[in-house]
């Protein structure tokens, strides 16, 4: 047998509940899981064998971390780069620091595809409200001005649509530096995950389509509905770029559909995604299960699915306050996250409802997607928004 036998304990940094989901999935191929957060009873803590609360920052702890585990993983990107090195220097770190490094700033992301022949929306990095405006007249407007580091879910970007809105969306994001990002028109957002183990063998699910709602991911529909010859090069381009990183571990490459069918690549997330939670129901083997293969060294599986699916995200707080209902709709499979407080646009859950192969809805709306229960359960909330 190849990679960490039973028993050996996988740590994970980052207690959400990415980190989560990838602790189920490593119980069940026989680890144990080490959860390093500042969170306490977090998601992953609260399912986990053993969980480090401190601070990212902690070096003293990490280094205890480190002698308590076999090898590491993380859940998110946004950790000094710094602590994933200490790390890296004490035990194997899959993805390692250097791919974290590149998904965290967007310039050096882009600079990356770029680099590697991937296309990505026109761009240019802004240092100062002079090249601000100089970035401005060279990719004119509308654009998008984004923090380099640190967003998510909209947060940490301002679309410009007149030269007038500059100097107060300049000062107003943080950390500096920014970019600016040509506005892209697209037909539609899709992402691929595709995982890589230490031996170069790579496999990836089928391109969804992503919806959202406020900046957060709302609906994954599985299969993207594009040509065959969109999805097999956006499965291509996934592959090409884990190759180019030298990735072990799982990546979700998030991409644009122009209306004239090109694929542009906008974000990297070296770690599991939330548009692929899909997998835990509709596929034998998981993108969590996939990424703890990658992780410990294990054989990979393909990553093939045996039904179409429709992922919903429950958001706090009216979302999630239609969990009694979900629970009593049969064709709804639903997943909490066991986070306490329900939030304004926190991610609280989700729900998935699988179709036959090839049997997706054409109407992609929530009450044909999910179906009536979807809408029955709804009724039952009239407070719901």
């Amino acid at each position: 047998m190849t990679g960490l036998p039973p028993g050996a304990v996988i740590g994970i940094i980052g207690g959400g509940q990415l980190g989560r989901m990838s602790a189920m999935a490593a119980a069940r191929l026989g680890y144990r899981t080490h959860v390093f957060t500042p969170e306490a009873d977090g998601p992953a803590a609260q399912v986990a064998s053993a969980c480090t609360i401190a601070a990212y920052e902690d070096f003293d702890a990490l280094r205890g971390f480190a002698a308590a585990v076999d090898v590491i993983t993380f859940e998110f990107e946004n950790l000094p780069a710094e602590a994933l090195a200490l790390l890296a220097s004490l035990k194997p770190v899959r993805p390692g620091p250097d791919i974290l490094r590149i998904s965290q700033d967007r310039v050096l992301e882009k600079t990356f595809l770029n680099g590697i022949g991937i296309a990505t929306a026109p761009w240019a990095a802004v240092d100062d409200e002079d090249g601000l405006a100089a970035a401005m007249q060279k990719l004119g407007l509308p654009a998008v001005l984004k923090t380099t580091r640190l967003g998510y879910d909209g947060k940490g970007q301002q679309l410009l649509r007149d030269p007038g809105q500059a100097a107060a969306a300049f000062r107003e994001l943080a950390p500096k530096p920014l970019i600016l990002e040509g506005f892209v028109d697209f037909a539609a957002e899709i992402s691929v995950l595709v995982a890589r183990g230490a031996d170069g063998a790579a496999v990836a699910f089928d391109p969804v389509e992503n919806r959202h709602r406020d900046h957060i991911l709302d609906m994954t529909l599985a299969p993207a509905r594009l040509p065959l010859d969109r999805l097999a090069e956006a499965d291509r381009i996934a592959r090409h770029v884990a190759q180019k990183l030298g990735l072990v571990g799982l990546l979700a490459v998030e991409m644009f559909v122009t209306a004239a069918g090109d694929l542009l690549v906008n974000e990297l997330a070296p770690r599991p995604h939330n548009s692929g939670h899909w997998t835990i129901d509709a596929c034998p083997a998981s993108q969590f299960e996939l990424h703890i293969r990658a992780v410990a060294g294990l054989p990979l599986l393909a990553a093939t699915r045996h039904s179409d699916a429709v992922m919903k995200n429950l958001v706090g707080p009216g979302e999630i306050a239609l969990w009694p209902s979900i629970l009593a709709a049969p064709g709804l499979i639903p997943h909490h996250y066991g986070k306490a407080e329900a939030r304004p646009g926190r991610k609280m859950g989700h729900v998935t409802r699988l179709f036959p192969k090839g049997g997706l809805p054409g109407d992609f709306g929530i009450a044909d997607a999910l179906g009536m229960l979807w809408s029955e359960a709804r009724a039952d909330h009239q407070d719901f928004s």
